[in-house]
């Protein structure tokens, strides 16, 4: 489509209310919906646009079966709708099929951009020689732009101008960009897909299959900016030369308010395809659509699929909002804190998948805690892979523990009075024994240490107080040192 028209939200909706209408007529009779309410004559555009809204959002909402009793059969020439939680095939026709796949191109370019750019980064427009009927955003060369604007701009309004600015913008040329993107795509094990540009625009090396562009979706729908955008009905950008409002190519996204995603796209080559998301009751499903006839026909295929695959499930709350689901100690007081689901958690799951809930909080808690303020959370899995979660809030206000709490803990603290008592009890019971070892009269004296000799008798005694025999043999030995002292002054005789 022409530049103009991606950003004229006036002409969007008029486009969107067209779809819609061709769409509501698709679906009443392949009985895609189970009211069987038929537009009313004369109702006038507003009214017939209003029930068609209800119609999508009862099919959303309400669990009701198609009449299918098994996968629907499409008209579309490739299709397969997946369960992203376990890859479980729901249903498929040809998903292994080579086919061209048109601007479902661009969900591999932005995959590439968000792994190399920041969301904030602004890249330079380069000239951009368009083709007739391309759909554009009107960027001019040398016009700046943020990779978050270019994003919503590659996926809501399909524009080829952002495909190209963001292309050079990672690898600086458009031919190393698609090297990249073929490299991305056997990293992911996309074996039935290769690239020849980052538009989509019909080529033999384009191509792809529907089980590989589930795939894709399913990578990119883990990014949350991606599927914050892939699930916008509008936008608005700001960063480049002038403010700009565009509107999604995706009108499932109007006519099933559980649609959330993903991309659009329609060649002559490739016919219509659409890469297709719905949420319910916390389930995801994929879908991938490859050449329907129309773009009504590739919306309702794209809904009898998802309708189909949702019949499968069965909703439960294995977690209601206010239910205690933990019981963490207050330190240094014998209370505790039960910890309450902040929401209720919706899961759905099929026959035989098993539904579990995790619990993640502390075991002890301390200082000041206000009411609702999060300290865990709990986690539902479907057969080990998680489904859904809420936060664990606190059930009221705690003051931290003050000092008589600290004092009073260690006072009663088994660990502290188990020892100290035993120490009482072994000396009570060494004081004893020796207590009946003594006698009931003695006196028991502590053990002393041997008392150091005086020092009167530790010095040397003087004559008076040594026997005759200790002064003769002390004389004598004076004598025999006076006589060798003399013998060696006098020399030899």
């Amino acid at each position: 489509m022409p530049g103009a028209g991606a950003t004229a939200s006036g002409g969007a909706a008029l486009r969107r209310i067209g779809a819609a209408a061709a769409v509501t007529a698709a679906l009443l009779p392949a009985a895609a919906f189970s009211q069987g309410k038929q537009p009313g004559a004369g109702q006038g555009e507003a009214g017939q646009k209003q029930e068609r809204q209800q119609a999508g959002a009862g099919a959303g909402k309400q669990k009701g079966k198609p009449e299918e009793t098994g996968p629907p059969q499409l008209r579309a020439r490739a299709w397969v709708l997946v369960d992203p939680r376990d890859d479980a095939v729901l249903a498929s026709s040809a998903s292994g099929r080579r086919l061209a796949i048109a601007s479902a191109t661009k969900l591999m370019t932005a995959l590439v951009a968000l792994e190399e750019l920041r969301p904030k980064q602004t890249l330079r427009a380069p000239a951009y020689q368009a083709l007739a009927a391309e759909s554009l955003l009107g960027l001019r060369a040398g016009e700046k732009m943020t990779v978050r604007d270019l994003l919503y701009a590659l996926v809501l309004a399909s524009a080829n101008d952002a495909a190209a600015t963001l292309a050079e913008g990672t690898s600086g040329s458009v031919a190393r960009f698609v090297r990249r993107m073929n490299r991305e795509a056997r990293a992911l094990g996309l074996d039935d897909t290769s690239f020849a540009n980052p538009i989509g625009l019909d080529d033999p090396d384009n191509y792809s299959s529907a089980a590989d562009l589930a795939a894709l979706a399913t990578v990119l729908l883990e990014d949350p900016l991606f599927a914050r955008i892939a699930d916008s009905e509008t936008a608005v950008l700001r960063s480049g030369d002038r403010t700009r409002r565009i509107s999604s190519r995706n009108t499932l996204l109007g006519l099933d308010e559980s649609a959330d995603g993903v991309k659009t796209g329609r060649t002559q080559k490739a016919g219509y395809v659409l890469v297709g998301s719905a949420t319910r009751d916390g389930t995801r499903l994929v879908s991938a659509v490859l050449g329907a006839g129309s773009e009504a026909a590739r919306d309702v295929e794209t809904k009898r699929l998802l309708d189909y695959g949702f019949s499968l499930y069965e909703p439960e709350r294995p977690v209601e909002r206010g239910q205690e689901l933990a019981d963490p100690d207050l330190d240094y007081r014998d209370e505790t804190l039960p910890l309450r689901a902040r929401r209720t958690v919706v899961v759905s799951s099929r026959e035989g998948q098993a539904v579990r809930t995790r619990v993640e909080a502390p075991e002890e808690l301390s200082g000041d805690i206000a009411e609702g303020q999060r300290l865990g959370r709990v986690i539902v899995t479907v057969d080990g892979r998680a489904a859904g979660s809420t936060p664990l809030v606190a059930s009221r206000s705690v003051e931290a523990a003050t000092l008589a709490d600290k004092t009073l803990s260690v006072a009663q603290n088994p660990v502290i009075l188990l020892p100290a008592g035993a120490f009482v009890i072994f000396v009570g019971l060494l004081l004893a024994a020796r207590g009946r070892r003594s006698g009931p009269d003695d006196e028991i004296e502590a053990p002393t240490e041997p008392r150091p000799e005086p020092r009167r008798e530790r010095r040397k005694r003087g004559p008076r107080e040594r026997t005759s025999e200790e002064r003769r043999q002390m004389q004598e030995e004076r004598m025999r040192r006076r006589r060798r002292r003399n013998g060696e002054e006098e020399g030899p005789g």
